[in-house]
């Protein structure tokens, strides 16, 4: 992949990031908390697969993708501890909600993760923005 290719496809993954708002709060809107939580999730991993392609890792694993984006931006301290937390929670939630029985998520609980989730990707997109030309 070009330098103009991989330009695109990180500008794509940070569109796709920010274009599942109004669907997020639809279904919050309409108590498709499960949904909602799904969404959100892959709203991070839009972001956090935006900051992968710009530092060429590439992985098929989600929790890989998590573990990488923990050890070279949180650790190191580009990144607050609480980014690792959002998206750790997201993802198990997603998890918990897509693949266990009887899971059921409250409506002040999504409400909650679709602010972190906002603050999260807001963050990864100005890291990004502020490091895209020099890729």
């Amino acid at each position: 992949m070009n330098k103009k290719e991989r330009k695109e496809l990180i500008l794509y993954r940070l569109e796709q990031s920010f274009d599942k708002e109004n669907e997020i709060i639809s279904h919050i809107n309409n108590g498709y908390y499960s949904t909602a939580v799904n969404r959100i999730y892959y709203s991070i991993y839009y972001s956090i697969t935006a900051l992968a392609i710009l530092y060429k890792f590439e992985t098929s694993k989600h929790k890989q993708l998590i573990g990488w984006f923990n050890k070279e931006f949180v650790h190191k301290g580009v990144f607050d501890k609480e980014l690792s937390k959002i998206a750790i929670k997201s993802f198990e939630k997603r998890n918990k909600g897509d693949y266990e029985p009887f899971i059921e998520f409250e409506k002040d609980e999504v409400l909650s993760m679709y602010s972190e989730m906002k603050e999260f990707i807001e963050t990864i997109k100005s890291f990004v923005n502020s490091k895209i030309d020099n890729t």
